[in-house]
């Protein structure tokens, strides 16, 4: 894919700082979805989201509460664990906040809520390829490429 921004972060310190420059380039209403095996790296990312958006909380998988709302902070951060999700049928109302306009969604494990997903969301991959290493392909258009 032409779009494809390929970079290895070698620290989960590299990890958070590319969180925070994503923060600093994305326009409010994105939706980043996260792919990786656990202990990829996905939080670890979505922490440096969220110091790149000035939130002083404690950021956590929300693998048990399924979604957090970091509010204190220059824009909003919705925060999607969709893990517990799969066989799950039921609406429990998480479009409302995928695409939030005032802010950047982040969710992980996607791919258990396919049908919620907006066109125009920007997907993450992470692969592990050391302790530290982490492999990060994004797919972004050339304009925000540039940015990063």
């Amino acid at each position: 894919m032409d779009n494809q921004f390929v970079l290895i972060t070698n620290s989960e310190e590299e990890t958070m700082r590319l969180g925070e420059r994503l923060a600093s380039i994305l326009p409010s209403g994105s939706t980043l979805l996260l792919t990786g095996d656990l202990g990829a790296g996905k939080t670890t990312l979505v922490r440096g989201i969220a110091r790149g958006l000035n939130i002083k909380e404690v950021v956590q998988s929300p693998t048990f509460n399924i979604m957090k709302i970091y509010l204190k902070g220059n824009r909003p951060l919705i925060h999607i664990d969709a893990y517990r999700l799969a066989d799950f049928d039921t609406d429990i109302g998480l479009d409302e906040y995928i695409g939030y306009e005032t802010g950047i969604t982040v969710i992980e494990w996607p791919e258990f809520i396919q049908k919620l997903l907006p066109d125009d969301a920007i997907n993450v991959t992470i692969l592990r390829k050391g302790d530290t290493t982490r492999e990060i392909t994004i797919d972004i258009d050339e304009e925000l490429r540039r940015l990063i």
